[in-house]
């Protein structure tokens, strides 16, 4: 019960300390005037069940940027703040996980970061046009024109971090370059931070082709859902293999999200879970 300033907690010994742990793990983002979400209060539960209370509590006070808007942005759960140390310790990090999980917008906001610190000196952001096949041809306007629509959510976390004209500016110069998978081939991506994500819908010969794009001084971010492959049926996502290859090579960190870690609306978490119990029963069926 909430009077005034102070907040008045009644029950068992046990459910009065969990919740006085649970307020104290969610202090710092209510210090800063944040808005607690079913999110934060479900991963500082999860931490508290799991002993990880004191690594919760740094993770509210890890603010990696402000968005446009002055919302601090943060990791929300501790796979996110585990995937954004891995993004900063190494070289090639592979995301894998449901839709909603921040992986692209966690990696977006570590090479803003890093171009701003001047550790790289351009962001190359890509993502498979897989939807278009062989149709963009029958597209309207130019080749860039015709594969925008397939790099929105790209382009809408870049105007949430550097707002529209900012971007603007920065894709006008060369220094943020956003691009269909096919622009990649022949190149070396040199002092730069390149993210590739759906990455679940490159084929095997397309992942390898974009990872030994990498060139000196540079990282790249991998991220994709191998739950929703629109490849043809049959055909081995690349995505799949390379979290398979890869593991256990120095350098590369692989990161697992799972429903937990969902941080849009609710009903996204309800959602994955839903279709995951779906398919899981299917694989039991076969």
């Amino acid at each position: 019960m909430l009077r005034g300033l102070d907040l008045q907690i009644s029950g068992r010994d046990a459910q009065v300390e969990r919740v006085h742990a649970l307020v104290q793990l969610l202090a710092p983002l209510w210090e800063r005037g944040e808005a607690i979400g079913q999110v934060d209060i479900q991963s500082a539960l999860t931490a508290l069940d799991t002993g990880r209370g004191d690594e919760h509590g740094r993770m509210g006070r890890q603010v990696l940027a402000t968005s446009v808007s002055g919302r601090p942005l943060r990791p929300r759960t501790l796979r996110q703040k585990t995937y954004v140390e891995a993004i900063e310790r190494h070289d090639l990090t592979l995301a894998i996980g449901p839709a909603g999980t921040g992986k692209t917008f966690l990696a977006t906001i570590q090479a803003v970061r890093m171009l701003q610190e001047r550790r790289v000196e351009r962001l190359v952001l890509t993502r498979p046009a897989v939807e278009a096949g062989e149709r963009l041809g029958f597209l309207p306007g130019d080749l860039q024109q015709k594969v925008d629509p397939y790099l929105r959510p790209l382009y809408d976390a870049l105007h949430g971090l550097l707002g529209n004209e900012r971007t603007t500016q920065l894709l006008e110069k060369g220094v943020i370059e956003v691009a269909p998978l096919a622009f990649m081939r022949g190149r070396t991506l040199a002092d730069a931070f390149v993210i590739l994500d759906e990455a679940q819908n490159t084929t095997c010969a397309q992942m390898r082709m974009v990872l030994t794009r990498l060139g000196e001084n540079s990282r790249m971010v991998v991220t994709g859902d191998t739950t929703q492959i629109d490849l043809p049926p049959g055909q081995l996502s690349g995505l799949v293999e390379a979290a398979q290859v890869l593991q256990g090579v120095e350098g590369v960190a692989i990161c697992h999200f799972s429903d937990a870690d969902v941080v849009r609306h609710p009903m996204v978490q309800r959602l994955v879970q839903a279709y995951a119990r779906r398919d899981a029963a299917l694989h039991q069926g076969r």
